[in-house]
């Protein structure tokens, strides 16, 4: 069996949840984020240790200091191909490393070591941008380790599709009346921008669900089923 890198996810995810920590995907390109109280964890994940995902964990070390790399072992090993050399990488750069096992019954997730102990330090903008995308979020509909051409259900979408929602639902209505209902802060500049093109505005301060607005409520209707239990 050919294993893809969102095999990787739900061991990951589970493993994750049970040390307590709250998991997001595919947020600003990062795979995983673990977030537990004020400790934020990023997760990349590859199906083997590569160069590339070496630089995709520097790149996160620039945003956060608690990085690691999730790789999968390969089937019937204990250890990756060279496992000296990637450890010693790994370990110089102060980046953990994590194996996903694949057995036959099960899959198991074992940490080889972590990075630096986590320390708090000023937040970097890039660190915040994340923590204000899943804080953004309604729900959960990434696979992480999805490949660049899926589409990301980001924050954004998720609150452009909520105020369509109560449009269809509620008819004409202002900004102000849609924060009312439980609507975000954002909900003027997304009627404003009108960036996926759903919504019109009917007169000064007075929004309405437009026919492209109503395909996308069909397109995306397993994403309403969950954000609107929100309402």
């Amino acid at each position: 069996m050919k294993i893809k890198e969102t095999d990787l996810y739900i061991p990951l995810k589970c493993y994750l949840e049970n040390q307590g920590y709250k998991i997001n995907s595919e947020v600003n390109n990062c795979d995983i984020i673990a977030r537990k109280r004020d400790e934020l964890v990023i997760i990349e994940l590859k199906t083997r240790f590569t160069l590339t995902l070496v630089a995709q964990a520097i790149k996160r070390k620039q945003i956060n200091d608690s990085v690691y790399v999730a790789v999968a072992l390969p089937q019937g090993k204990n250890h990756l191909p060279s496992f000296s050399n990637a450890k010693l990488i790994l370990k110089k750069l102060e980046i953990g490393l994590i194996f996903v096992n694949f057995l036959k019954t099960k899959t198991k997730v074992e940490v080889i070591f972590h990075p630096k102990e986590y320390i708090k330090r000023r937040q970097h903008k890039k660190r915040i941008a994340i923590i204000k995308e899943i804080e953004g979020r309604y729900a959960e509909f990434n696979l992480g380790g999805s490949p660049v051409k899926h589409e990301r259900i980001s924050a954004y979408k998720q609150e452009t599709l909520r105020i369509a929602y109560m449009l269809k639902h509620k008819g004409l209505l202002s900004p102000k009346q849609l924060r009312a209902l439980g609507t975000g802060v954002k909900t003027q500049s997304i009627l404003s921008y009108n960036v996926y093109g759903w919504f019109d505005r009917v007169k000064r301060g007075t929004y309405s669900l437009n026919q492209a607005g109503v395909l996308a409520l069909k397109k995306y209707k397993e994403v309403i089923k969950k954000i609107k239990l929100r309402f």
